[in-house]
């Protein structure tokens, strides 16, 4: 079996699809290890399969280490603006041979995962914004 060379298929890939930059591509192969690794070490032969709402989860984590405040506006230079993206630039990886599927995996499984202000904005909003926000359980 001859091994993909990720640049070589990143280029035709960028060429059909210029929706989403090389950058997020790039962040994506890394979101993705970031989540497996944060997973465990699988067990002996085991493949190890990330779902897109654990993939989801991952993404977050690792842009919001990696970028901070900035990383909206990251995410949106790259061409990402929502969950779908992700799951848009997953799929484009998984026609190129870039990444692997399952039978089950879809692109619908990173619809409506988050409300991107509320997962890379709220998180830095000074204390009093956020509990301003927030609905108050004291209140019947």
């Amino acid at each position: 079996m001859q091994r993909v060379n990720f640049d070589d298929e990143l280029e035709k890939l960028l060429e059909r699809d210029p929706r989403f930059t090389r950058d997020a591509y790039h962040f994506m192969r890394e979101a993705l290890d970031h989540t497996q690794k944060t997973m465990g070490k699988p067990h002996k032969d085991e493949v190890r399969h990330v779902t897109g709402q654990q993939l989801l989860g991952g993404i977050k984590d690792y842009a919001l280490a990696q970028y901070g405040p900035m990383t909206m506006t990251v995410l949106e230079e790259w061409g990402i603006h929502r969950c779908e993206d992700f799951g848009e630039i997953v799929f484009n990886m998984v026609e190129a041979n870039l990444l692997a599927k399952t039978e089950k995996d879809t692109r619908d499984d990173f619809k409506g995962g988050y409300e991107f202000a509320a997962a890379f904005r709220h998180p830095f909003l000074p204390i009093s914004r956020r509990m301003a926000r927030q609905p108050r359980k004291d209140v019947v």
